[in-house]
């Protein structure tokens, strides 16, 4: 038996490929570094979908789609009362989303797709006691979110950073979400029921919830001459740095170079905090040697969380919503497997072996 079913192939998949010796991650085919430059959410859609519906699922056609699926899906939002405003962005989010029906059709994929989109934005703005902004279909994903977000129409930047992001966690392997996507789909009971099991297994903080803590330790650190000194005392507690290892990957995480990457035109065109991340890029560099020092056998680099901390920072979203933005780039990777699995896979039952007692003979 392996606790935690480390190294258990428990499914066949053509989405994505996670090689974590190489620090490599291949979605259907094509490489993270070449996708993130070449396509946007709704291509990456587009792609991790491609023959696992009935009616196929181009990118002009997705974009359109998606975006008056945006605008019907907002009517859900006059459901929300003062007792889901009370709840965490993310709960309050899912509590939206089990109001849709189950299915298994183009329409249903396209509410899901469409969901987190529009109800996170609107949870955010109805906790500050503003009101929510409707979806404007005519643009992108990634676009009518920060548009919903602020009210206020985002720079081409601050789109591509955005985007960039949802291609980038899109799809991830055989992850904890993605296995409970996988294990509802396998028992027939509808994409809505799947997408609501993997939201809930995102939100812990082993999984989905670490990229705020980032930004705790940054604001801990305060300065970069503090750095090393500050790290160094996290360690001799017994603390692990966030944003640095990982389960699978043994050498860096090729999604934390692809969203530094994005926020490159930000901090080119002064539209994010350059100390903020001078102030990063010093702690990451402290960070590796001090690990390196500190832990010479194990391979501890930096991971998605890190960048992924700075750029939706960057972007305008509170700490408390980082999980809720990560729900609405993976959901369509949680609608693939699910598919993938219904059409391929059996209902997954795994065995256990019992450790209790036993009766005692008669």
């Amino acid at each position: 038996m392996k606790n935690g079913l480390e190294d258990v192939i428990a499914a066949e998949t053509r989405l994505s490929d996670v090689d974590g010796e190489l620090g490599r991650l291949i979605i259907r085919g094509v490489s993270l570094d070449r996708l993130v430059e070449r396509a946007t959410y709704e291509d990456t859609a587009a792609l991790l979908l491609d023959d696992l519906l009935e009616v196929p699922a181009a990118a002009g056609d997705l974009k359109t789609r998606l975006g008056r699926m945006r605008t019907e899906v907002f009517t859900h939002v006059r459901a929300m009362d003062e007792a889901l405003l009370k709840l965490p962005p993310v709960d309050a989010m899912r509590a939206l989303i089990a109001r849709l029906p189950d299915g298994e059709d183009f329409e249903t994929v396209l509410r899901l797709l469409a969901a987190p989109a529009v109800f996170l934005p609107a949870v955010l703005r109805m906790q500050r006691e503003e009101k929510p902004v409707p979806p404007d279909a005519s643009v992108s994903q990634a676009a009518d979110i920060l548009h919903m977000m602020t009210g206020r129409i985002p720079s081409a930047e601050q789109t591509a950073a955005l985007d960039g992001y949802l291609v980038t966690i899109s799809d991830h392997g055989l992850n904890a979400s993605t296995f409970a996507s996988r294990v509802i789909a396998s028992t027939h009971a509808g994409l809505t029921s799947s997408v609501l099991a993997a939201l809930s297994a995102l939100k812990g903080p082993l999984h989905g919830g670490a990229p705020g803590p980032v930004l705790d330790m940054l604001d801990a650190i305060g300065t970069e001459n503090h750095a090393k000194t500050w790290l160094a005392a996290a360690l001799d507690r017994g603390e692990r740095l966030m944003g640095f290892g990982h389960r699978i990957y043994r050498v860096r995480d090729p999604r934390a170079d692809a969203l530094k990457n994005a926020l490159k035109p930000l901090v080119a065109t002064g539209q994010v905090d350059r100390q903020r991340i001078a102030l990063a890029e010093a702690i990451e560099k402290a960070a590796l040697a001090i690990l390196k020092e500190r832990k010479p056998d194990r391979p501890l680099d930096v991971n998605v969380e890190f960048y992924t901390a700075l750029l939706l920072e960057s972007l305008g979203f509170p700490r408390e919503a980082f999980t809720g933005v990560f729900a609405i780039g993976r959901t369509v990777g949680w609608i693939a497997h699910a598919r993938e699995q219904l059409l391929e896979g059996r209902l997954i039952r795994p065995k256990s072996v019992y450790v209790g007692l036993l009766p005692l003979a008669a």
